[in-house]
């Protein structure tokens, strides 16, 4: 490899490394390029595109920005980092920068008008305190209840009728709230860190949410993918990760772009790399990359996916732009697979402390290449799995219930062949006999194995060690096959959908032109990340599952938690 071809990719940036191999069977696997020079070449994916190709496997994943991915793990994990310290003001005193609580450095000295408490620096005397977050709300008697309509379903605009509030108040409310769970998750979970995990099993999909046009004149639709990742022992929620930040202004990354000459440069080299651009959208919207493709059998389904995987220009970037969407008016859109690399980067600083990783994924090219770059130490070492999990998800319920009841039939037949085995060992033995005859699919050849007993919420399931290795022996395996399941983010998603008015299904019209209108839906793209985290919250701490007489919530089944919280306790958290 040459010199410039080197310079066309770019350096480690906060310890990432994002372009190298993604293919755990080879010898380059992981390689960072700048240290293996050898390992890979640059091949053209199309106009400022470079693909990385393995000399070795001859895989040629699409380069990314390594500085992009960081800035955009940091914003995923600003809610862990806390507020700033409380220090003394005055830069010429010695306890500037020493923090409130530093022995003999403060003492307290009241309070101040909004009831927040003061300290006095004991050098240079002056007082310092930390504003209320809620320190300008008059009539604050609303709040429990707008908190508890926002994720119980009722509209936004049935809240502002029933309690006789006025929109602006209502959505200042919505801040606040946010900003008080962000808060209370952000203590909680910045605890995940000294805590000790011999294993994790966690479900990773994704979510669109379809924002309103507010022009009659431009019906376009602006869409959010927000990548979940749910703990399915204890259903805790890790994260949901939309691909849109709130506050940062579209106009000044435009600008940053146009005096960076960014539109001259490769993308993954651009400082504006992770945004979505006028010039990305007017690219991307000008060809059309998606085909009809109907297939019912399952083999069929799952090989359909890869066939629209690789009609992408990039294979890891599932959020083309169609000319029937647009971007946001404000704030700003993140390309997707920016935002789910750095979801799983999130998730390993999160909890540096697991032993073994155990994740089970959607079939998606972008969130296997993101967790195989993240996780590809562990890989190496055999401590972290990846499945994909395929299930028929527009299968009607009599469609799954006879399904199911096949399944069971099938299976008290081999159990009068097999009287002397128990019910585990039997459908071990299934297992393994699926495994046998598994089946190889894609531009990959990925292996997948169809599950033997399909139950009703994971009808016609498959399943594909992307990490196979020859480590385990037959029994380990078949019950790692058996591990896989994507439950507990479907259920999350189901939960949402049933919870928050706003996430209601759309209403379509033949006359659309494949716009949708939804009746609820957000108008303001930043009310759907604010919503998706309150209601995070809710679900993690508060909402109690009772069994045996013991009510539990993910947070308590985590260990993050030693009993449930309510809604007051949220809300006033300090």
């Amino acid at each position: 490899m040459t010199k410039s071809v080197t310079a066309r990719i770019p350096e480690a940036f906060n310890g990432i490394q994002y372009n190298t191999c993604k293919n755990p069977k080879c010898v380059n696997f992981g390689l960072n390029p700048h240290d293996h020079p050898n390992a890979y070449t640059i091949q053209s994916g199309g106009k400022a595109f470079p693909l990385l190709k393995c000399k070795e496997c001859g895989e040629t994943p699409p380069i990314k920005s390594n500085e992009g991915i960081s800035d955009e793990i940091a914003r995923l994990l600003a809610h862990t980092m806390g507020d700033a310290p409380l220090t003394c003001s005055d830069e010429a005193c010695s306890n500037h920068l020493v923090p409130v609580g530093t022995k003999k450095a403060y003492r307290r000295f009241g309070t101040t008008a909004s009831g927040t408490q003061r300290y006095r620096c004991n050098v240079c005397l002056k007082t310092v305190s930390k504003p209320k977050h809620d320190s300008r709300q008059r009539d604050t008697y609303h709040n429990i209840d707008i908190f508890k309509m926002l994720v119980n379903k009722v509209p936004l605009s049935r809240i502002v009728e029933m309690l006789g509030i006025s929109w602006s108040l209502l959505y200042n409310r919505i801040d606040y709230i946010h900003s008080q769970c962000m808060a209370f998750a952000g203590n909680r979970e910045s605890k995940l860190s000294t805590m000790d995990f011999e294993r994790l099993n966690i479900s990773v999909d994704r979510q669109d949410h379809v924002i309103n046009w507010s022009e009659r004149k431009d019906k376009r639709n602006v869409v959010l993918s927000a990548i979940t990742s749910v703990d399915n022992t204890s259903h805790y929620v890790f994260g949901v990760h939309p691909n849109f930040d709130g506050n940062v202004d579209r106009a000044d990354i435009e600008t940053m772009a146009l005096e960076n000459n960014d539109d001259s440069l490769n993308a993954p080299m651009r400082k504006t790399a992770r945004y979505w651009l006028d010039v990305d959208y007017e690219k991307s919207s000008s060809i059309s990359h998606k085909k009809q493709l109907k297939a019912n059998a399952l083999l069929s389904r799952i090989d359909s996916k890869y066939q629209d995987i690789c009609n992408r220009e990039d294979v890891e970037n599932f959020d083309e732009k169609t000319k029937e969407e647009q971007l946001p008016s404000y704030g700003i859109q993140i390309h997707a697979e920016y935002t789910m690399i750095a979801h799983f980067y999130y998730l390993k600083a999160l909890m540096p402390n697991v032993k073994k990783w155990r994740f089970f994924l959607d079939q998606e090219s972008g969130i296997r290449a993101a967790v195989l770059a993240a996780f590809k130490d562990e890989v190496k070492a055999h401590t972290a799995e990846a499945f994909y999990v395929s299930i028929n998800k527009e299968m009607t319920v009599d469609a799954k219930r006879h399904l199911t009841n096949d399944a069971r039939a099938r299976f008290k037949e081999i159990k009068v062949d097999y009287p002397d085995m128990t019910d585990a060992q039997i459908k071990l033995e299934l297992l393994k006999q699926a495994i046998a005859a598994v089946k190889e699919i894609g531009l990959w050849k990925d292996r997948w194995v169809k599950h033997p007993l399909p139950d009703m919420s994971e009808p016609e399931k498959a399943m594909c060690w992307l990490t196979e290795h020859d480590t385990f022996d037959a029994d380990h395996v078949a019950w790692l096959y058996n591990k896989a399941t994507i439950h507990g983010v479907d259920s999350f998603f189901e939960k949402i959908r049933r919870r928050v008015q706003m996430f209601e299904r759309a209403i379509r019209s033949s006359a659309d032109n494949g716009r949708a209108w939804y009746g609820y839906a957000a108008y303001n793209p930043s009310i759907v990340g604010k919503l998706l985290d309150i209601f995070r919250v809710v679900h993690n701490y508060i909402d109690v599952r009772k069994e045996d007489g013991v009510k539990s919530t993910p947070a308590t089944r985590l260990g993050l938690a030693k009993a449930p919280v309510t809604y007051k306790e949220v809300l006033y958290y300090e």
